[in-house]
């Protein structure tokens, strides 16, 4: 494994939660730092964060969009979150992204590749969910479900059940073209980690572009030192590397302090090992943290659970 060289982080709060379809996403940037107070850490004192402006205001209005809810607002984050994360790669230092819902992370892809037009970007996807959704096929409308079609440009039409109206399509368009690069990644590019709930439509996309999956079974058998290095091994022609962490990759026994909890997942320990793992490899270049819900969960067990594991990370590319 190449080991990654000391870098400088820079954390980057979005407290934006417009994609998701459970109020509360929004509070879990706030029940970290909490989180940080209950353990009398000085941690987001000494590490000053990028604040992209959120668009929450748009909760207290219509959804707009049947089958892509408050898509208006969400291509208004990407363009800021990706504008943020381009910054702060350009600058020589590693985002580490802390989110309200899933759907911010296709704007951290986004500044990604615009930092890096010229590179091949790879995705670990640490999830219950598969994020494949689209205004065409997803059940819900919630954006929170759709973050990688964005990425991968992807319309899933051959799964079409929802008939969409010329603005949802002329929306759906921009945030796929968001930094005029689209796709912003290919499937070969896309490996999944804990995924176990997913529907029928993302099924199909999985396995029409054989999709590689590492599931907790898989996780648990292999072990996480050799099974970091064969997702390495299989992201080998991938120049960066960015890991999207949600917190509902963790079992509900340990928080349930998220949208969509699924049994079935990691503990608190085989989560820290696993991204302590991946951050030394130095095409690693992002990390984003998701889902984090307090108004779900009981005292603050999620917010203190990720706050342990930033702590740890932090630490890891900062001394390597």
């Amino acid at each position: 494994m190449a080991v990654k060289k000391s870098k400088s982080v820079k954390l980057i709060e979005v407290k934006s939660e417009v994609g998701a379809g459970t109020r509360g996403a929004s509070l879990g940037v706030d029940a970290i730092k909490i989180a940080a107070l209950d353990f009398r850490s000085q941690f987001f004192k000494n590490n000053r964060a990028m604040v992209v402006p959120d668009d929450n205001a748009a909760l207290y209005g219509e959804v707009g969009n049947r089958y892509a809810k408050r898509i208006k607002s969400v291509l208004k984050m990407y363009e800021r979150i990706g504008a943020g994360v381009k910054e702060v790669l350009k600058d020589g230092k590693f985002p580490i992204v802390l989110s309200g819902d899933h759907s911010n992370a296709a704007g951290t892809i986004a500044g990604i590749r615009m930092a890096y037009p010229d590179s091949t970007v790879g995705v670990i996807w640490i999830d219950a969910h598969a994020d494949l959704h689209t205004p065409f096929t997803t059940p819900s409308g919630n954006m929170h479900g759709m973050p990688l079609a964005v990425s991968l440009a992807e319309d899933n039409i051959e799964n079409k059940v929802n008939d969409l109206d010329y603005e949802t399509i002329d929306l759906w368009e921009m945030l796929k073209n968001v930094g005029g690069i689209a796709p912003k990644v290919e499937y070969r590019d896309l490996l999944f980690m804990t995924l176990r709930d997913f529907e029928e439509q993302e099924a199909y996309l999985i396995k029409k572009h054989k999709v590689k999956v590492l599931s907790t079974t898989e996780i648990r058998k292999t072990g996480i030192t050799k099974i970091c290095r064969e997702a390495m091994k299989y992201l080998s022609h991938c120049d960066k590397i960015y890991i999207s962490f949600d917190v509902d990759c963790l079992d509900p026994t340990v928080s349930r302090g998220t949208g969509t909890p699924v049994k079935g997942g990691l503990n608190e320990r085989e989560a820290a090992d696993i991204i302590l793992d991946f951050v030394q490899n130095e095409r690693v270049c992002c990390l984003e943290f998701t889902e984090v819900n307090p108004t779900l969960d009981s005292e603050n067990v999620m917010a203190e659970t990720v706050f342990e594991i930033l702590q740890k990370v932090v630490r890891q590319i900062e001394i390597s």
